[in-house]
């Protein structure tokens, strides 16, 4: 056959025929009736999506167009509960990537939207999912509604937070209780939604509560004061002093948070918002179980669990306590504080004074523990015995001294020095030092005894009084001026007296302090243990006598001169027969009774 005669058949449909049988018509009207099918999308539009698959990695959403997205499942962190069939809003970013893959981002969507519904939510007072992201300074940071939200630590939950790490990464339905449109800062609650709901349950809970009762309840806090217990939606306060009959000093000695443990309802007030819990009322009373055997007496032993001035309370078991006043922990008078004799914390023992089982009141003692000094002090202490004490404190009189304890005695001043003229006792002697001393007399109902210290020693005076005698002279050394006179220290270590007009000297200057110079005796007083000295005498004295004897030389001269006949006639007259001597023995008996007057 001649290929000039092969022909195409006539109305052949080429396009068909390359279109698989499908003519260009056919195919138009199949696209245009599948793109029919398909929803009308644009870029940067927000639209709902059918989850038609996920993993741990992706989500496939279905927008109903030609092509699915796939969104990274980090975006969907907030609902860990996610499935295959949930609607997800999405925002498409762009219809056909380089892959003609349809690109869908689901967390740009809820941005989109989030604020909005933000807002509507606050108004519409609507509870809201959220996702907790991290910690933050005083509190949470948690994805709402694709917004950023605060989580206040305060607002977790009614009961305080121990640990908030361990919310993190968790979905839990909040409230939104504050927007600020300005800075578009979001406040979240979900202690609010857990109030609400409590808030029923503690109006039941309330309405059947009785004095008395007894309930289960939960540790919820610990303070210094006592323990707050949740008594399932309603809060009650154990008082630390109700915890147990026995002194508390820390409630977490006792309990600890979220312990189950029963209480009982002691009081509430007529509302019923505050309840008084207690503890120790569910077990008996310490007092009721003591030994009845007990009686006033007896030796028990206890710790020192609470001190003061004034004494120290004694725990002999637990609830039952004794005070052993200051005045019962030693016979000594000198204990002012008892601080000084125990502490917190000793064991001691002790002898029951008094004991009253109805006022549930118990005094005790130490001191009783040993012999009262006293009893005996005749014995220990007799009159004229010798012992060495202690200076406890000093008085105008004289000098407290403690010879053992609760022993004390005073030396009176007088006592201290046979030749000393002390004015004070601290010029004599120091608190805290010893001192001998000797018994002179014995209070035993005033418990206290009279004591010297010169004692100890022979009466210097008696040997004095051989050594100033009347007109002696001695050395002496000015060591006190006063307005009455001088103090002068003598040998022996005697001192002696001297008004300032005896203190007077030759040149006429007075005798300054510190000098030494020489004194006459002009008087010894023995029982008044006094000397009164002069040293302006001693020149007088002399002068005088000089004078005296002048005169009477004068006078023996004018007699052997005189003529025999001129000599006149001897008076008989006892009265007129008075010497010069007897002149100047009259001065100085005037002169000595001026001296005594000053």
């Amino acid at each position: 056959m001649e290929t000039k005669d092969i022909k195409p058949l006539e109305g052949f449909d080429w396009d068909a025929f390359e279109n698989d049988g499908v003519s260009a018509a056919d195919k138009a009207a199949q696209q245009a009736a599948y793109e029919g099918t398909l929803n009308n999308v644009n870029d940067n539009e927000v639209v709902e999506g059918t989850v038609t698959a996920l993993n741990d990695r992706e989500v496939v959403v279905n927008i109903g167009y030609k092509s699915e997205g796939v969104i990274a499942r980090s975006e969907f962190r907030y609902a860990p509960d996610l499935k295959v069939g949930d609607t997800v809003e999405v925002y498409i970013e762009n219809q056909e990537d380089k892959k003609g893959q349809l690109v869908l981002s689901h967390k740009r969507a809820r941005q989109a939207r989030s604020w909005e519904r933000v807002n509507a939510a606050l108004e519409n007072d609507e509870i809201v999912q959220g996702f907790v992201k991290c910690r933050t300074k005083g509190g949470m940071i948690v994805d709402v509604l694709g917004t950023e939200a605060f989580l206040p630590g305060s607002q977790i939950d009614v009961k305080p937070i121990r640990d908030y790490d361990t919310f993190v990464g968790k979905t839990m339905e909040f409230k939104i209780v504050k927007i600020n449109q300005e800075f578009r800062n979001v406040v979240v609650s979900h202690k609010a939604l857990i109030e609400a709901e409590l808030e029923a349950q503690k109006k039941e809970i309330i309405s059947k509560l009785e004095k008395g009762q007894i309930l289960e309840g939960t540790v919820k806090n610990i303070t210094n004061y006592g323990v707050f217990i949740d008594l399932g939606g309603v809060d009650g306060l154990i008082h630390i002093t109700d915890l147990s009959w026995g002194r508390v000093s820390d409630p977490k000695e006792i309990v600890q948070l979220d312990q189950k443990l029963n209480v009982v309802i002691i009081d509430f007030d007529d509302e019923k918002k505050r309840i008084a819990l207690g503890l120790k009322q569910l077990t008996p009373h310490p007092w009721d179980a003591l030994d009845p055997d007990l009686k006033v007496g007896d030796k028990v032993k206890g710790k020192v669990v609470v001190m003061a001035d004034y004494g120290a309370f004694i725990e002999i078991a637990p609830g039952v306590e004794g005070l052993i006043h200051v005045s019962e922990m030693s016979w000594s008078a000198h204990l002012h504080s008892a601080q000084e004799f125990m502490k917190v914390g000793d064991e001691i023992e002790a002898v029951i004074l008094t004991l009253d089982r109805e006022e549930r009141k118990m005094s005790l003692g130490v001191k009783q523990l040993k012999e009262d000094p006293w009893e005996k002090i005749e014995e220990k202490y007799p009159i004229g015995s010798q012992h060495t004490a202690k200076v406890r404190n000093f008085t105008n009189f004289g000098v407290f001294v403690e010879v053992e304890e609760g022993v004390d005695g005073l030396i009176h001043i007088s006592d201290l020095s046979w030749t000393k003229k002390v004015k004070h006792p601290s010029e004599f002697t120091k608190i805290g030092e010893s001192i001998e001393v000797q018994v002179l007399d014995i209070d035993k109902e005033n418990r206290r005894l009279s004591l010297g210290h010169k004692q100890l020693e022979d009466n210097p005076w008696d040997k004095f009084e051989e050594v100033f005698t009347q007109d002696s002279i001695h050395e002496g050394k000015v060591i006190e001026v006063l307005d009455k006179g001088a103090v002068i220290a003598l040998e022996g270590g005697v001192e002696g007296f001297a008004t300032p007009k005896h203190l007077v000297k030759e040149d006429g200057s007075q005798a300054q302090l510190g000098e030494t110079l020489e004194f006459k005796v002009i008087e010894f007083n023995k029982e008044a243990k006094r000397i009164i000295l002069s040293h302006s005498r001693i020149f007088e004295d002399v002068a005088r006598a000089e004078a005296k004897a002048a005169k009477k030389a004068e006078a023996a001269a004018k007699k052997t001169s005189r003529p025999q006949k001129e000599q006149a006639p001897v008076i008989k007259n006892v009265a007129a027969s008075t010497s010069l001597g007897d002149i100047d023995a009259l001065a100085a008996l005037k002169e000595k009774m001026d001296d005594a007057k000053e």
